[in-house]
């Protein structure tokens, strides 16, 4: 019998799914940051970690461990020399393909068929098939891209705070709820902007997305701006040739009521998760197909 594995590598977390040749989930696991960033050694512990998790939990012994055959997708694949480093690496497994992990959501989303994804969670990007050829829009990292995205909305309400600090701006609701956490004091939000990380400004995306819908004046500039970057990321992937478009990402479902009724009405709903995209790059074709 052979075995199929997906897994999913990102920023956040790694995660993993084994099922049986006919598609039933027999073991699962969860570890921590698996982008390309951390390193080759580190990725490789990370992901090797993951599976080790699933694999134990569906009891396989090492025999039945060589017929898996796996399909990650991995976040920062197409840095330079990536690649070639995951080729040489050994899981014990049958054979392994890569791809990002935007490649494996948008195959998952589209039950391996053309289509499309537009990202929205921290960071924002959009993955495409069109033809069967894969290419992305966007995703070159923040703050140069990533509009629309939860650290976008971050960066805006951190500006919109201090210039109310400074009495350039009138002090909202929202202004004052972001400066609260740094005690009102300018020298402590720019200290804690000098180390500040995407999920850092993402962190505020809720807070903005609260006094948004509660009617703050400013927080509703802020997602009616992202909202119009959404939407022209959604006008543009129609326009690349996709077929269909899901909108997927931790902060899609609070973005959606913000985005005009002829776009939604445009969207598709996502047919399945990233790691059943996995589970298709490593080569199982389900049944019902």
């Amino acid at each position: 019998m052979t075995y199929y594995l997906g897994i999913d590598a990102g920023g956040s977390n790694c995660r993993a799914r084994l099922i049986n040749a006919a598609g039933e989930v027999i073991g699962e696991g969860r570890s921590g940051t698996a982008n390309a960033r951390i390193g080759i050694e580190a990725l490789y512990e990370t992901l090797k970690e993951t599976a080790d998790q699933a694999v134990a939990q569906a009891g396989l012994s090492v025999a039945q461990r060589a017929t898996i055959r796996a399909g990650m997708g991995i976040a920062g694949i197409t840095r330079p020399g990536v690649c070639e480093a995951l080729a040489d690496l050994d899981f014990g497994f049958a054979g392994a393909n890569y791809a990002t992990d935007a490649q494996i959501a948008n195959l998952g989303a589209h039950g391996g068929q053309d289509g499309a994804i537009l990202i929205i969670g921290t960071g924002s990007a959009a993955q495409l098939r069109v033809d069967g050829r894969d290419f992305a829009i966007g995703g070159y990292g923040f703050p140069i891209s990533d509009e629309g995205s939860g650290a976008a909305l971050g960066l805006s309400a951190m500006r919109h705070a201090l210039r109310a600090l400074d009495g350039r701006s009138h002090n909202s609701p929202l202004s004052a709820a972001v400066t609260e956490r740094f005690g009102h004091d300018t020298a402590q939000v720019i200290a804690w902007m000098d180390q500040a990380t995407p999920r850092d400004y993402g962190t505020f995306a809720p807070l903005v997305m609260r006094y948004a819908e509660s009617g703050d004046a400013i927080a509703r500039s802020i997602v009616e701006n992202a909202a119009e970057h959404i939407e022209r990321f959604i006008e543009t992937i129609f326009e690349r040739g996709a077929a269909r478009c899901a909108l997927v990402g931790g902060l899609a479902p609070r973005m959606r009521p913000w985005l005009r009724n002829r776009t939604v009405e445009r969207l598709s709903e996502a047919m399945g998760d990233s790691l059943e995209g996995a589970i298709r790059l490593a080569g199982h074709v389900p049944h019902d197909v």
